[in-house]
């Protein structure tokens, strides 16, 4: 048996542009930091590549502010650090909100990286099982982009 997504429901195409809105004005070429933790005369601790913010928190108050009228809720004065909260009523897909933000936030500004946190190894089960049944949906939508999703280990560092 197949499964089958819809990819046009409304309400979570908003869902997911009232996310990637927070970003407005993020340039897409410069949205990719090369860093490394070296200490002299040691080993390279990290090299990577990460997502780089170049939007300052005005502009993402500005963004989050006008994210906030259009859908009609209270505004907010201030940030609270860069803390953001999507709610959504259950059984309306918001496993699949997320996962397809992380495919437009890349599509759109080219993040690379993200982190997924949840509170208990049965959710991360599941997160797990939906990366895996929807793969081929988002591969579908976004052009196959390269996807490697895997669960941290802090003892595997």
């Amino acid at each position: 048996m197949k499964l089958t997504f819809e990819s046009n429901l409304q309400y979570q195409h908003e869902a997911i542009k009232s996310i990637t809105d927070l970003f407005e004005g993020q340039p897409l070429e410069d949205s990719i930091m090369e860093f490394n933790l070296k200490e002299e005369g040691s080993l390279n601790l990290i090299n990577g590549v990460g997502n780089n913010l170049i939007l300052s928190e005005d502009q993402i108050l500005e963004n989050l502010q006008a994210i906030q009228v259009n859908n009609e809720i209270t505004v907010s004065e201030k940030l609270d650090g860069m803390h953001f909260s999507v709610e959504m009523e259950t059984g309306t897909g918001k496993t699949y909100v997320y996962l397809r933000t992380i495919y437009e936030l890349n599509k759109l500004y080219d993040f690379k990286k993200f982190v997924i946190v949840v509170p208990s190894i049965a959710i991360r089960e599941g997160v797990l099982k939906n990366l895996e049944i929807t793969h081929e949906h988002f591969q579908t939508l976004y052009d196959n982009i390269p996807v490697n999703f895997q669960v941290y280990d802090s003892t595997k560092v």
